[in-house]
């Protein structure tokens, strides 16, 4: 013979009705555990869950109501370009100050991203161009990431197509990575009625960014909504060498692309607030450059920096 033990022994009472009769085993099967009183029911928990989602689309309901109104007061869709630097760098800030608990920053950011690109999308229909030369997949995160699935993705290859894309529109916006491969796009830049650098992202950066590309985002952003905590500029220079590098390195983080044809470089320098176009312009020509010219490309906000374990840091640039 074998048993099963399940748990602990349940009495047993044996019982007959008659004399003669098998007797009848009956268990006494013990109480369930019962929850303790300090916890709440895991259906209150559940519900509460629900109104807060419940509210929450109440809430995007309303902001699409006040949104219709909005189109209807500026007339954005006759106006061109709905992006507002300056006032979704604000409500980034605000965010990322106010941010607590376990849910990742990232992941607030993104979903403040979505809303507000798709909402500029509902008051003026654009699309995103992106340079896909780098990497379509790290490219399609960095824009998913930033923009959602409503707003149409438009791939080139190469930040020229990019830039004339945008250049072509007036609503549109593209993204270029930051890196020295992609030539000297920011010239076209250069006329006053050319597209701008409107911001710089991530704007929260860390270490394992879910979409951590560094790209600039150019449009054709309204001059009252700008953003202009660093300045963009783009200079021709001559004699660019080691020092020169050095020089420009230690104020500032530029990219920079050698010209070949003489010994010089088209660079692109962000210039943050506590510096100066002079103080980086007088850097180069003490190392042994000369400033042959230099415009300004755009301005974008100051970003924020999370460091493991830290709270979010302006990075100054």
């Amino acid at each position: 013979m074998f048993s099963l033990l399940l748990g602990s022994a349940a009495r047993i009472n044996v019982a007959a009705s008659k004399l003669g009769q098998i007797p009848i085993k009956i268990e006494q099967m013990s109480p369930p555990d019962q929850p303790s009183p300090a916890s709440p029911p895991l259906a209150e928990l559940r519900r509460e869950i629900d109104r807060i989602d419940e509210t929450m689309h109440r809430l995007l309901l309303q902001r699409g109501d006040i949104i219709g109104r909005l189109i209807t007061v500026k007339r954005t869709a006759e106006s061109g370009s709905a992006f507002r630097p300056a006032r979704e760098a604000d409500m980034m800030r605000r965010l990322v100050e106010r941010h607590r608990g376990i849910l990742p920053l990232d992941t607030a950011e993104s979903i403040w991203r979505v809303i507000i690109a798709t909402f500029t999308y509902v008051q003026a229909p654009y699309r995103v161009h992106a340079d896909f030369s780098v990497g379509e997949p790290a490219m399609r995160d960095c824009e998913r990431f930033h923009f959602g699935f409503t707003v149409p993705l438009v791939g080139h290859m190469g930040a020229g197509g990019v830039v004339a894309a945008v250049a072509a529109t007036t609503g549109d916006l593209g993204l270029v990575p930051i890196a020295p491969g992609a030539g000297v796009w920011w010239a076209a830049l250069e006329a006053p009625d050319a597209p701008k650098i409107i911001a710089r992202l991530p704007f929260v950066e860390r270490e394992d960014h879910p979409a951590g590309l560094p790209v600039y985002a150019i449009a054709r952003p309204h001059p009252d909504a700008i953003v202009t905590d660093v300045e963009m500029w783009s200079f021709r220079v001559a004699g660019w060498g080691m020092r020169p590098a050095q020089a420009l390195a230690s104020l500032t983080e530029a990219v920079a692309v050698p010209d070949r044809g003489f010994d010089g470089a088209a660079l692109l320098v962000p210039v943050p607030r506590g510096r100066t176009l002079d103080e980086i312009s007088g850097a180069l020509v003490e190392a042994g450059a000369s400033v042959r010219s230099r415009a300004l490309v755009g301005s974008h906000a100051t970003r924020y920096t999370v460091a493991a374990g830290a709270n979010p840091v302006p990075t100054g640039r």
